[in-house]
């Protein structure tokens, strides 16, 4: 008998337990939520194990049920979750100001200029406006935003 097999002789169902703490410490090295699936499906069959009178087989069974279930629903929760809290814009922050509207400080001339938008100074285009006027963000243009006049 191998020092695997008779380590998992003398623990008995406290294998999956131990098994289910080594995936999930597998999990903190090289995160990714898979491990993590894993680890508590062990630590479930673990329970089962300590529980009910079962065969080793069917706990291997149970494992492979658990692990496939749980990875499943897990990745789905997770992609949801995702994109629930991410922020599109976070790099293109130009695209959240589309559709908003800024008072001109500076006149536009030749089609350029200016625009200060809370603490960032922003180059513009649009037509030729005088100081004061009302615009509207209309598009971005790589690191310009594309300005109108509000009507």
């Amino acid at each position: 008998m191998s020092l695997v097999e008779s380590t998992i002789a003398a623990l008995g169902p406290w294998s999956w337990f131990v098994l289910g703490l080594i995936l999930l410490g597998l999990e903190i090295l090289a995160p990714g939520t898979i491990f993590l699936w894993f680890g508590l499906s062990a630590l479930v069959v673990g329970v089962v194990a300590l529980t009910l009178g079962l065969s080793w087989q069917v706990h291997v069974a149970l494992f492979l049920v658990l692990s496939l279930v749980s990875l499943l629903v897990g990745r789905r929760m997770m992609a949801r979750m995702a994109s629930e809290r991410g922020d599109p814009g976070l790099n293109k922050r130009g695209s959240r100001y589309i559709g908003r509207e800024f008072t001109l400080a500076t006149p536009l001339n030749e089609g350029a200029g200016n625009l200060s938008i809370d603490d960032t100074i922003w180059r513009i285009t649009g037509p030729d406006l005088p100081a004061g006027t009302k615009v509207r963000v209309e598009s971005i243009d790589g690191a310009r935003l594309v300005v109108s006049p509000v009507d």
